[in-house]
């Protein structure tokens, strides 16, 4: 019988919907062996946070709240999350960068075998996962007595909260190892944005490095107009043309909204393997030969510098 451990990611005294994505991957391990899942939830201000978790079905919430905590730093957050993890049999993060940074030094601590960014959980120790940027997928078997998994958020729908309420148990903030003593949190700098987080909008407008110096003057309309995040390709990012945390793709943010506008956007593999989970995607580009049309729902061989302003009045007249 599964039991499977769930740490949630907690940012501004709030869970992040990252988390949302772990708790059905918990649910999928559980579906291949009967069994129950709790939820972890660490940080400074984690027991405000775990409140949101009450409904989604866990058997418990277990609240590490710390002051010590209130920066994250991997070599202090470790050694609580292994405690915690003691007794279960899987321990699950979504693949952002707090799991992906996190969950390798949880699966040292436990000695345990470490699977990430995985897309499907095949069976309760078996997972697929992509390879070489998506174009091929491996399935690792897991032979450990604990399982450590990172799942990418785009592969599991964010679970709903299906009621009740999970009873709440404090968790004690293990010491820290002699690693955090070599460790120093410096600062951290966030760009606070109207539109919505790149990795949780149900819209992406995402354009490439034709756009030029024109990148925000051309997208940010049509965005604003859809209510939209923007994204970019590495191109463009390297380029200067947009800021480096827009940047979508395998060494960028994963992302798989409902809507997926490539705008100037050739769709090298890359790319490809940043978004290519989208639901619905739409290409603008006036190379019919671009790769990106192969993976289109919708193409358009045009100038997105007369395309785009005509689709985004379009879209206010009709709205």
């Amino acid at each position: 019988m599964a039991s499977v451990l769930v740490v949630a990611e907690v940012g501004e005294g709030k869970v992040k919907k990252t988390t949302h994505s772990a708790i059905t991957c918990a649910q999928k391990i559980l579906a291949a062996s009967s069994g129950s899942f709790s939820i972890l939830v660490i940080g400074a201000g984690a027991a405000s946070a775990a409140a949101e978790l009450e409904g989604f079905g866990a058997q418990k919430l277990l609240v590490a709240d710390d002051a010590s905590l209130a920066a994250y730093v991997a070599e202090r957050y470790a050694p609580t999350v292994a405690v915690a993890a003691k007794g279960f049999t899987h321990v699950v993060a979504t693949a952002s960068s707090f799991g992906k940074d996190l969950m390798p030094r949880v699966a040292a601590r436990l000695g345990a075998a470490y699977v990430g960014d995985i897309t499907e959980v095949v069976t309760d120790s078996t997972y697929r996962r992509p390879m070489f940027a998506g174009n091929a997928f491996g399935v690792a078997k897991v032979e450990t007595s604990v399982q450590v998994v990172s799942a990418r958020q785009s592969a599991f729908t964010p679970a709903e909260a299906s009621g009740g309420k999970s009873p709440t148990e404090t968790v004690a903030v293990a010491a820290p190892g002699q690693a955090a003593s070599r460790v120093e949190f410096l600062g951290q700098e966030t760009t606070k944005s109207a539109r919505p987080e790149l990795t949780e909008a149900k819209t992406v407008v995402s354009g490439g490095r034709a756009l030029k110096e024109k990148f925000d003057a051309v997208l940010a309309p049509l965005a604003d107009t859809l209510g939209a995040a923007v994204g970019a390709s590495r191109a463009a990012c390297d380029a200067g043309y947009a800021p480096s945390d827009l940047q979508v793709g395998q060494t960028g943010k994963i992302v798989a909204p409902q809507l997926y506008f490539a705008i100037g956007i050739s769709g090298a593999i890359q790319h490809l393997a940043g978004m290519k989970g989208s639901k619905v995607i739409v290409a603008i580009n006036k190379d019919a030969d671009a790769p990106i049309f192969q993976v289109a729902d919708y193409g358009l061989v045009a100038d997105l510098f007369t395309a785009v302003p005509e689709l985004t009045a379009a879209i206010k007249a009709a709205k």
